[in-house]
C-alpha cells in the first residue's frame, strides 16, 4: 500500500620566489601572467585555506606525538591511533551561523568542507534521492522523533536530511568512535542538526552523546534507528519509561539484531522493532557487494600492502566474509576461511577456499580478517604465535571480535604508525599491525560506497516510515523484517542508474506462477 502511495508521487609550507636577476618577464607575459592569476583567485584562496588546515594538522600531529611519548609507570601502552585534539569537543562552546549550540562535533568551521561531501554522496544515492522526491509531499513523517546512532558519513547525512525532507524531527549520535567524518558532522550542525559526534571519542565520551540524544528538555523520541543497539541499549537501561513510549525501532546490525531478539525471548522488549539487516537489500548489497570493495580500500589506505601472494584467513563466511574472501581472492591472495556453521563452510569449499582452524594456521598468516559476529575470536593465545608484520583488523560492527584488551598489558608496546595503525612490539621485537582498535575497519579507515548505501538508507527509511504510521496492532511487541514488497520497491528504485528494464508478467503467467502481477514476487522463504 505504501509504495502504490509513493510510486504515485512521482603539505609543504614553501614560497614561490621569483629571482628577477635571472629572469625578467616582459610586459606581454606579466599581463597574461595576471589575467591567469585572476581567473583562479577563488581556487588559490581555497587551496590557502586548505593548506592552513593541514598545516594546522600537522601540528597538532606533532603535538601529540610530542606528548605521548611518555611511559605509564604501570604499562609500556603508549596510547593508541585514535584522532584527537588538545581540547575536547564537550569543552568547547560553538555556534552555528543561526547562533544554535545544540550539537557537539570537532569543529563547526570545517561546515563548508562537509557540505561539498554530502553534495558528492548525493550524487551516488539516486534510489534514496528518489524516495525524497516522491514522499516529500506527504510527509509520512510529521510528528515523528527519531534517535539516530549510526555511522555518521556523509551517505548518512543523505539519510538524515531526508528524514528530515520527510517531516521527522531528529537528534543523532555516532554509533562507532572512529568512523565519524568531522567536516560531514559540522556541516549537519550548521544545518541545524542536533548532532553529537566527532571522530576519536573516548567510551565516556560515546555515552555521553547518545545520552545527549535521548534526554533533553521538551523531547520525547518516539522512534529509534540504531546500528549495533547501543541507542536501545542505553535508552532501555537508563530511562525505562521513556523507552515505552517508543513506537518503533529500526535496527540495521548483526549485533543489534542479535540484541533484539535477546530482550523479545526475555520478555523485555516492550516495543515493535523492524530487523533491516535481514531485509535482502541490506544483506545482499551492504554486507556483500559494500564490503567487497570497502575491505580492499581499507587494508590499502593503511598499510599500502601488496595483496598477490598473501596468506588471508577471513573469520566468519556469511555474506561480509564472502564479500572480503571474494575480493582478496581476486587479487592473488590465497584465502582461507574459519567457519562454525557447515553450510556456510561448505559454500566456502565450494567457492574454492580452504576451511580451516584459525590455531592451524595462525603462524603463516599475513593478513587475518574477523567478521563473524561473535567475540573473542582472536584472542591472545593467537596473536602470540602470529609472525611479525601480520595485519590484524574487523570488519564486524562490534569490537568484541579481537581481544584487544589482552594486548594492553606491561609486557607490550603500542607504537602509532599513522591514524587507526598500531604496532604491537613483543618483547622479542615481534610487531603485528593492528587496525581501527579491532574496530570496523572499512568505515574507521576508509569509506563505503555511497550507492550501496542508498540501498541501505532507502531500506531505514521505509522501516521507520511503516512503523511509525502502521495502525495499532498490527505490529506486537516483537523483532519483524521488512515486508517483502517494501524490499522490491527500494531496488526498483535504483534500476534506473543503470538503465535496467524489467519484464513484467502477462496475465497468464502470473496466474501460473500464483502471484501479483506487481510483486511480490518471492516468497519470504526465498534464498536470493
Amino acid at each position: 500500500m505504501l509504495s502504490k502511495k509513493l510510486h504515485s508521487k512521482h603539505s609543504s609550507d614553501s614560497q614561490v620566489r621569483f629571482d628577477m636577476t635571472e629572469k625578467v618577464m616582459t610586459m606581454g607575459e606579466e599581463e597574461a601572467f595576471k589575467m591567469r592569476a585572476g581567473r583562479k583567485r577563488h581556487s588559490v584562496q581555497l587551496d590557502k585555506r586548505i593548506t592552513q588546515q593541514l598545516l594546522q594538522a600537522d601540528r597538532r600531529s606533532s603535538n601529540a606525538s610530542s606528548t605521548g611519548d611518555s611511559v605509564d609507570s604501570l604499562s609500556s601502552y603508549t596510547g593508541s591511533s585514535s584522532e584527537g585534539e588538545d581540547v575536547n569537543p564537550r569543552e568547547k562552546v560553538q555556534k552555528n551561523g543561526k547562533g544554535g549550540t545544540d550539537f557537539c562535533v570537532r569543529n563547526i568551521e570545517s561546515a563548508a568542507f562537509g557540505r561539498r561531501e554530502i553534495e558528492i554522496a548525493e550524487q551516488e544515492m539516486p534510489g534514496l534521492i528518489a524516495l525524497r522526491r516522491r514522499a516529500e509531499s506527504d510527509k509520512p513523517l510529521v510528528g515523528a522523533k527519531i534517535i539516530g546512532c549510526t555511522h555518521i558519513t556523509a551517505q548518512t547525512a543523505v539519510l538524515m536530511e531526508t528524514l528530515s525532507a520527510l517531516g521527522a524531527t531528529i537528534r543523532w549520535a555516532a554509533c562507532n568512535i572512529y568512523s565519524t567524518q568531522n567536516e560531514v558532522a559540522a556541516a549537519l550542525a550548521e544545518a541545524g542538526f542536533p548532532i553529537f559526534a566527532w571522530k576519536g571519542e573516548t567510551e565516556e565520551d560515546f555515552w555521553w552523546c547518545i545520552d545527549k540524544c535521548i534526554n533533553t528538555d521538551g523531547w520525547q523520541p518516539n522512534m529509534i534507528l540504531d546500528d549495533g543497539g547501543d541507542a536501545t541499549h542505553l535508552m532501555l537501561k537508563r530511562y525505562p519509561a521513556m523507552f515505552n513510549m517508543i513506537k518503533g525501532i529500526v535496527e540495521e546490525s548483526v549485533t543489534g539484531v542479535h540484541r533484539l531478539y535477546q530482550l523479545s525471548k526475555s520478555g523485555k522488549l516492550t516495543v515493535p522493532a523492524m530487523n533491516v539487516n535481514d531485509s535482502v537489500t541490506k544483506t545482499k548489497f551492504d554486507n556483500l557487494y559494500s564490503c567487497r570493495e570497502s575491505i580492499l580500500d581499507a587494508l590499502k589506505r593503511t598499510t599500502d600492502v601488496m595483496f598477490g601472494g598473501k596468506q588471508v584467513v577471513v573469520c566468519g563466511y556469511g555474506e561480509v566474509g564472502k564479500g572480503c574472501a571474494s575480493a582478496l581472492k581476486g587479487l592473488g591472495c590465497s584465502v582461507m576461511v574459519t567457519e562454525i556453521d557447515p553450510i556456510c563452510a561448505l559454500q566456502a569449499c565450494m567457492d574454492g577456499f580452504r576451511v580451516v582452524r584459525l590455531d592451524e594456521v595462525c603462524r603463516q598468516v599475513d593478513i587475518l580478517i574477523t567478521c563473524s559476529g561473535n567475540k573473542n575470536v582472536v584472542t591472545r593465545t593467537f596473536m602470540d604465535r602470529m609472525k611479525t608484520g601480520c595485519i590484524v583488523c574487523n570488519m564486524g560492527h562490534s569490537n568484541t571480535e579481537i581481544d584487544v584488551g589482552s594486548l594492553r598489558t606491561p609486557d607490550l608496546t603500542w607504537e602509532k604508525v599513522r591514524s587507526q595503525v598500531d604496532h604491537i612490539i613483543w618483547p622479542d621485537g615481534k610487531r603485528i599491525i593492528l587496525l581501527a582498535e579491532g574496530r570496523l575497519v572499512n568505515l574507521s579507515c576508509s569509506s563505503v560506497p555511497s550507492f550501496v548505501v542508498s540501498i541501505t538508507a532507502g531500506t531505514q527509511a521505509l522501516a521507520l516510515i511503516e512503523l511509525y504510521n502502521a495502525p495499532a496492532g498490527r505490529y506486537k511487541q516483537d523483532v519483524y523484517l521488512l515486508p517483502k514488497k517494501m524490499d522490491e520497491y527500494v531496488a526498483s528504485l535504483h534500476l534506473p542508474t543503470f538503465d535496467a528494464h524489467l519484464t513484467e508478467l502477462n496475465d497468464e503467467q502470473a496466474k501460473y506462477l500464483g502471484l501479483n502481477k506487481t510483486g511480490p514476487f518471492k516468497p519470504n522463504y526465498y534464498r536470493y
